[in-house]
């Protein structure tokens, strides 16, 4: 064959190699692919941000109304529920705090959470260490014990809780209501922290048996701040938790209205100061309930994240 005639097959099938594209994925003069498939992807995302902007209204939404209704007025509530702060009206914090005795209500908040919530983190993070990384009989069973109680409603132990309660002499007490947040919670968080323990190196654990280390030792100094990520995940639902546990409260402290903590406080609130017409003051008194949970959240939001996701990394 004649070499032009060759030469000349080569560049026409060179040019119809180069001229065919897929309709789905022809390329523009910049090097982005064309097509459905781009398209759709752009739809998909435009869809989700509304989703989101959606979500995130009806979330922040009532907070948001709750926090500006605290600095007005109560008529100007009244007369407009909706509207804006013409004024800020300090006054309505300073009734709610004194008053409505939410300054009282929130310090027996603090008093109870800081028993509760570290007797639940010690023995839920113990119990969790010794069923993650010992074994021994009954080790599934006390394991599926505890996830049992967390399917257990709470509401179907009120009657007997309440009689072990007053036998033992702990009603109206801080010592029987701090009890009675650990039981609570102690099911979760041992179930919680006994996956998040098992995905932890065995290696660390070994070499400090082989130093000399006593299992105390081994277990506060080396196995509790390799699972910081997983404590500090648990100790934030059990503060959300402990923090607006209201049933509790009203079965166990119901005597003294001095002894009420911030939920029950809340309540009465409700009651009285819409009786008596006073909404600044209510509003006031929640958005003063809700300033912790948004603040411990906020400060340890990369932390709740880093421990939920830390067991499925490792």
């Amino acid at each position: 064959m004649p070499t032009d005639a060759v030469t000349d097959q080569s560049a026409h099938a060179a040019a119809s190699a180069s001229s065919y594209e897929p309709a789905a994925g022809r390329r523009s003069a910049t090097g982005k692919v064309k097509g459905p498939g781009r398209s759709e992807s752009g739809a998909l995302n435009v869809f989700s941000h509304v989703f989101l902007i959606a979500w995130v209204v009806m979330a922040a939404g009532p907070l948001v109304w709750v926090a500006l209704t605290a600095f007005r007025p109560t008529a100007d509530f009244l007369n407009d529920p909706m509207g804006l702060p013409s004024s800020i009206h300090w006054q309505n914090f300073a009734n709610a705090w004194t008053e409505a005795k939410i300054g009282q209500y929130a310090f027996n908040s603090v008093i109870i959470l800081a028993g509760s919530l570290t007797g639940t983190m010690l023995l839920g993070s113990m119990a969790a260490y010794v069923i993650a990384r010992f074994t021994f009989p009954g080790n599934r069973f006390i394991f599926l014990l505890f996830a049992g109680g967390m399917m257990f409603p709470v509401i179907l132990a009120l009657i007997p809780l309440f009689t072990i309660m007053d036998n033992m002499s702990l009603l109206d007490t801080r010592p029987g209501l701090i009890i009675a947040y650990i039981a609570y919670s102690l099911p979760f968080t041992t179930f919680f922290l006994t996956s998040f323990f098992r995905t932890l190196p065995s290696g660390v654990q070994e070499a400090a048996m082989i130093d000399g280390a006593s299992h105390t030792r081994t277990f506060f100094q080396v196995m509790l701040p390799m699972a910081k990520p997983g404590l500090v995940s648990i100790g934030i639902f059990n503060f959300l938790g402990q923090w607006n546990q209201y049933l509790l409260p009203l079965l166990l402290n119901n005597e003294d209205e001095n002894n009420y903590v911030l939920p029950q406080g809340l309540a009465a609130l409700t009651v009285s100061q819409g009786y008596a017409g006073d909404w600044g003051a209510l509003f006031a008194g929640l958005t003063i309930a809700m300033v912790p949970v948004l603040v411990v959240y906020a400060v340890f939001q990369r932390q709740v994240q880093a421990g939920l996701t830390a067991g499925a990394l490792k």
